[in-house]
């Protein structure tokens, strides 16, 4: 029996088609490839470099924030929805990436920020007036600028309207309104059922429409759980949002897909997303899979970990569960690592890492490949922070495409680069692991082509679970004719499972008897 509680299910669950074979690649624009000499990636880059993402076998990516920003949040401040950053680009020059992505068979998600914007968006400079407009509610204020209340985050005292912001977490995103599930401050908090409430939805979907209708195929959603305010566990409220937005997709854009940061399948699955992450969250079967540590020592205890210290119950324990809930509704999206995350270099060993990263394309549902990861580029200590980075700016530097100048990431001097490349001997490049029939790139690649090969290891494919003991490997599980056996640990280790069959790839010690 499922511990969680049930929830409504949109009554039309069309699923786009390319999903069920989808492999992505998240691709950081700052960083992926300079064309012009200024230090920082561009759109022409990108398109540069599509035939290098389809030769790993992704046929779609993900593009983080490339709209107009301040940069407060490396794009995550949205000052304009419909203008593309003018260091990327020009709009015009995102359509040709759509058109080049599609000519070779790649769908492009772009990046949705639905729960903030920069305080430079024309709808904040708007509803910051002391005048009634019709953006004084878009965003949610106080109605004193005495009044602040401490269980939430506010801006306070800066505009000439007599009150105080509310923000999602960095001071220059102010959050949108959605309203409040729980109205605790009835002279200035709002239901979601109010029309100003209800414009903001709108006013998110005449964006996605502004996109699709241009040729993207769909979004990633940031912070997706994050809309309507003072509400928890299944938040049925921000799921109603949701549902409405499927709704104009399933009439208007069938084939758009939307996916969302939100990390909790069976409830982001409900509200209408056809995909949900796998995040590294507190107590989460990602976490014991590959970024899972003693609290005091600090000792490595992930499953992938060489040492043999994790359990893989512990991560069954989690995600069968989600799996169950959501089967045949949506996926759940593995990640080799993301823009907000320390990539699993940090902990891992190159051939952990080609284990860990291996494992998240034999999984079921849809798969995410983080720029670099293919190459087993490493997670930079010790970096300033840049553009909201803070702790996680390690994980965003420029790719490393050969041994030229700057890794042939830009002609920029060294000193122009939006952040420094990896200069150490063993930094990992594109074109050495070319030459390497057993690198980290080459590996992945015949991964993801077995997975493309075969329905069995596809999104909408089974999983069942073999054989898992909770501090011992191999760990084995089947998706439908293949049998997968796990054995990161540096010894021979052995089930008392017997199989038939020839043997297909392998990179691992595991073994059955």
């Amino acid at each position: 029996m499922l511990k969680y509680i049930k929830i409504s299910l949109l009554e039309v669950l069309e699923m786009p088609q390319w999903l069920k074979d989808a492999v992505f690649y998240e691709i950081y624009p700052q960083t992926f490839c300079d064309t012009n000499g200024d230090g920082i990636g561009d759109i022409a880059g990108i398109i540069s470099k599509l035939d290098y993402v389809k030769s790993l076998g992704c046929n779609a990516i993900w593009l983080n924030p490339i709209f107009d920003s301040p940069f407060m949040d490396a794009g995550y401040d949205v000052r304009n929805y419909k203008l593309v950053a003018e260091r990327y680009g020009t709009n015009d020059d995102l359509i040709e990436l759509f058109n080049k992505a599609h000519e070779k068979g790649i769908k492009i998600l772009l990046d949705l920020v639905p729960g903030h914007t920069s305080d430079q968006c024309e709808w904040f400079i708007e509803s910051q007036k002391p005048e009634k407009n019709e953006f004084s509610n878009r965003y949610t204020w106080t109605d004193s600028v005495w009044e602040a209340p401490p269980q939430y985050k506010f801006v306070c005292g800066i505009t000439n309207r007599d009150g105080n912001y509310l923000v999602n977490f960095f001071s220059s995103q102010p959050a949108l309104n959605y309203g409040f599930a729980e109205i605790t401050h009835p002279n200035w908090q709002l239901p979601p059922s109010h029309p100003d409430c209800q414009a903001t939805v709108e006013a998110m979907k005449d964006v996605m429409r502004f996109w699709l209708d241009k040729g993207a195929d769909g979004f990633r959603v940031d912070m997706a759980d994050s809309l309507v305010k003072n509400e928890d566990g299944e938040k049925p409220e921000t799921c109603k949002v949701w549902r409405n937005i499927r709704k104009m997709l399933d009439e208007e854009y069938p084939e758009a897909a939307i996916i969302s940061e939100w990390s909790r399948p069976h409830t982001s699955i409900g509200a209408g997303f056809h995909s949900d992450f796998y995040l590294d969250h507190d107590n989460n079967g990602y976490r014991y899979l590959f970024r899972e540590k003693d609290k005091e020592t600090g000792e490595c205890k992930a499953v992938f970990s060489k040492n043999g210290k994790g359990d893989i119950t512990k991560f069954l324990d989690d995600y069968l569960d989600e799996l169950k809930a959501i089967k045949g509704k949506g996926y759940i999206s593995f990640i080799t690592c993301n823009h907000d995350t320390p990539r699993m270099t940090k902990m891992f060993s190159p051939l952990e890492a080609k284990l860990a990263y291996s494992f998240v394309f034999l999984m079921p549902g849809v798969p995410f490949l983080y720029y670099g990861d293919e190459i087993g580029m490493k997670f930079m200590e010790g970096l300033q922070s840049k553009e909201g980075g803070f702790s996680r700016t390690g994980t965003r530097t420029p790719m490393q495409w050969d041994d030229s100048a700057n890794h042939g990431f830009s002609t920029a001097s060294a000193d122009k680069l939006y952040l420094p490349v990896d200069t150490s001997a063993d930094a990992p490049t594109v074109s050495a692991q070319e030459k390497d029939e057993d690198s980290i790139l080459n590996t992945i690649r015949k991964v993801i082509k077995l997975r493309h090969e075969n329905e069995d290891l596809q999104s909408d494919g089974d999983f069942e679970v073999v054989y898992a003991e909770s501090g011992k490997y191999p760990f084995i599980f089947k998706r439908g004719k293949f049998v997968i056996a796990v054995n990161p640990t540096d010894k021979e280790q052995k089930a008392p499972c017997k199989f038939d069959g020839e043997q297909v790839f392998a990179i691992g010690k595991a073994c059955v008897e």
